[in-house]
């Protein structure tokens, strides 16, 4: 009886591994990159989230407000972030590729502004990642909130 009850506990205990091994949704990718650039204002910390092409151009800029500012296209202090679109849903496991849509909300030039950027992800073995920072296409809402 004993070895039945330990070998129960220990069937538990390996069912209940590290949160961190599951792969991240590409809302959190686009986030966290978004907010290691942005919030973080960390080059480094970016880096996992993108290709291998998007790595290399990142690190020829080597501060975050370079990447901001030739990369993104925008310029930002204070910011936050929520995701305002994805255009995969109940079919995520099938798919391949996704876009999400980031609402950023903070200051630009000492103004506050509110601005959207997208991002395409792809999906690899390891989990999603960026492979293209979409460029701006004029559907900004701009101004104080």
């Amino acid at each position: 009886m004993r070895y039945l009850i330990l070998l129960a506990l220990s069937l538990t205990m390996l069912g209940c591994g590290d949160v961190q091994d599951a792969p991240m949704s590409p809302e959190d990718v686009a986030r966290n990159f978004l907010t290691a650039i942005y919030v973080d204002r960390d080059v480094e910390q970016a880096l996992p989230y993108v290709t291998p092409q998007i790595q290399k151009v990142m690190k020829s800029y080597h501060i975050a407000a370079s990447v901001q500012r030739y990369m993104i296209g925008l310029s930002m202090t204070d910011v936050t972030l929520t995701v305002e679109d994805i255009d995969i849903d109940f079919f995520r496991k099938f798919s391949d590729e996704t876009t999400v849509v980031i609402k950023m909300t903070g200051k630009k030039g000492g103004q506050d502004w509110i601005d959207d950027r997208s991002l395409r992800l792809k999906k690899t073995r390891q989990g999603w990642i960026i492979s293209e920072i979409l460029p701006d296409t004029g559907k900004i809402n701009k101004g104080s909130y």
